[in-house]
């Protein structure tokens, strides 16, 4: 692939999609579907899983959760409100049009984690897939394959959005002044104040990905 000037490289979750309201609804689901001790069952399941693989697996949690209740024929409603889950509604709110603007100074692709179902799911049922021309990659840790991004999407200058600072700190650590870091101050991993203050502030901070329609895009793509 040719290079190009600049990429705009967004995070999923938390960053165009309200994770967090996600997964407070799925709470509620399970709390109706299945009770509450079978719903504290299913977030054990969860954060054990995610320990185990590095990513968040709604549905490898509830898969095992399975295995572990064989006959608890319930679980399968809750399935069935993930796999049916209209993303599109959770888009934080100018989402799309700020992908629409960064595009105009550059190249777009998403950059995520996740599993390699429910993940690509939440990206086409949100509209971003169609909205970044298939430029989707999921990995286990992007952190850890920046070489393979740049391979994938070779460019000058890249602006790496996400609401994880430990990610953005990660990138500007092997990037260097090729990247500016965007840290929008979104879900709870970007409201932890602990967890922020461990790390180097990020190039730019805003409150909400929409407050991205406020910056110079021009200079932070160095066009």
């Amino acid at each position: 692939m040719a290079s190009t000037k600049t990429a705009f490289l967004f995070d999923v979750d938390n960053t165009l999609v309200d994770n967090d309201r996600v997964q407070a609804e799925l709470m509620r689901q399970l709390e109706h579907d299945v009770g509450p001790d079978s719903n504290r069952q299913y977030w054990t399941i969860f954060e054990e899983l995610r320990a185990e693989l590095g990513y968040a697996d709604y549905l490898g949690a509830l898969q095992r959760y399975r295995v572990r209740n064989p006959r608890d024929f319930r679980i399968l409603a809750v399935s069935d409100f993930l796999i049916n889950y209209p993303f599109a509604n959770r888009l934080y709110p100018n989402s799309l049009d700020v992908v629409a603007a960064c595009g105009n100074f550059g190249a777009l692709a998403i950059v995520s984690d996740g599993d390699v179902v429910f993940q690509p799911l939440k990206v086409h049922r949100s509209g971003l897939h169609e909205a970044f021309g298939g430029n989707v990659l999921i990995y286990i840790h992007k952190e850890q394959e920046l070489d393979d991004i740049a391979a994938r999407y070779p460019a000058d200058h890249y602006v790496f959005i996400d609401d994880k600072v430990r990610i953005l700190t990660a990138v500007k650590k092997i990037w260097g002044e090729r990247v500016t870091t965007v840290f929008p101050r979104q879900g709870h991993y970007a409201l932890d104040q602990r967890e922020v203050a461990k790390y180097p502030a990020p190039d730019v901070m805003i409150e909400r990905i929409g407050a991205m329609l406020e910056l110079d895009l021009a200079r932070l793509a160095r066009t």
